[in-house]
């Protein structure tokens, strides 16, 4: 079976550091893709190279079938790659509600002529936006506070909204980054189900996450980076006991 997602030999520098080095991997359709490493280790300039933020230097990846390398975010995400920020990137002053519904608006077909005339082909497809994004907030289990401002919802809501848009976008792949930050533990319980249903509901997902206990107990397979290489990539347990990524992450063992 062709992966969903094939990264061949991807680089990334900045200055002279070399943040990526000849990264390749391949994600399938319907996996839950680990990704980890130590602080420093290249896992966000993977994801942001992946979803447009970044160009590659060398190397490309292929996204069904479809080359995305050197897109912007917007083509990558209309290709179907949606993503979550390791910072919350909301509209603070906006609804839980409206937020959802400016993802939605990737898959829109009301140009600049419809909003002016506000024809009914128009007014049809912004309620069935609204629908739709009622429907995700239900999903992520925040539809009570749907007429909430965004930057007023508890921490681990608004990490929930986050998802709801990026779902807005109808996603084949869905990257989160470091959805458990700041959750407490039964909320990261929670997310981990939730990250679970997604996957039951057909889209793939790619996690990078800190809390190494979630990746190993959700993920199918993980890839692990240290300083901007590839040094494991396997099922949880393969990873787990492989000595450079324990290396990696407790330092070489001091020689007697």
């Amino acid at each position: 079976m062709n992966p969903l997602l094939q990264a061949t030999r991807l680089s990334r520098r900045f200055g002279g550091v070399r943040a990526l080095a000849d990264i390749s991997f391949g994600i399938r359709v319907g996996e839950i893709y680990g990704l980890i490493g130590p602080n420093g280790a290249g896992k966000t300039t993977l994801f942001n190279v992946l979803t447009g933020l970044y160009a590659a230097d060398e190397g490309e990846f292929v996204f069904s079938g479809k080359s995305l390398t050197g897109l912007t975010p917007n083509q990558v995400a209309a290709a179907g790659i949606a993503r979550t920020f390791q910072n919350i990137r909301l509209f603070a002053n906006l609804s839980a509600l409206e937020n959802v519904m400016i993802g939605r608006h990737v898959r829109t077909r009301a140009g600049v002529l419809g909003a002016i005339l506000r024809d009914a082909r128009t007014l049809a497809e912004e309620r069935d936006i609204e629908q739709r994004a009622f429907e995700l907030l239900d999903y992520v289990g925040i539809r009570a506070r749907a007429n909430e401002a965004a930057g007023g919802l508890p921490y681990g809501d608004q990490r929930r909204l986050e998802i709801a848009r990026a779902l807005a976008t109808e996603p084949r792949l869905l990257a989160l980054d470091e959805p458990a930050a700041g959750m407490n533990p039964s909320e990261r319980f929670a997310l981990a189900d939730l990250i679970g249903e997604i996957r039951r509901s057909g889209v793939t997902v790619l996690l990078i996450e800190h809390d190494v206990r979630l990746v190993m107990n959700i993920c199918d397979r993980v890839l692990v980076l240290d300083y901007g290489e590839r040094i494991a990539e396997g099922t949880p347990g393969e990873v787990q006991g492989n000595p450079r990524v324990i290396e990696a992450y407790l330092g070489a063992p001091r020689v007697a």
